[in-house]
């Protein structure tokens, strides 16, 4: 495996690890104030289901494929 392939993995597992993090505390943080505090929430629920929802059709975009099979 290169070297460069190796730091990348690391680098987004690191990152996966401290957004997680961020996400708990941030969660911990909201219920603690309340009930009215979960809606602090939507907005980040709705910026992940839109970034689902872009990542989905890029991935399964036929469109997208077709340049995959054109020669360089």
């Amino acid at each position: 495996m290169p070297l460069d392939r190796l730091v990348l993995i690391l680098v987004i597992v690191l990152a996966a690890a401290g957004v997680t993090v961020w996400i708990g505390v941030a969660l911990a943080g909201a219920l603690s104030i309340g009930p009215a505090g979960a809606f602090i929430f939507l907005p980040l629920a709705l910026i992940a289901y839109v970034g689902w929802r872009v990542l989905s059709d890029r991935l399964n975009s036929r469109e997208d494929d077709h340049y995959d099979r054109i020669e360089k």
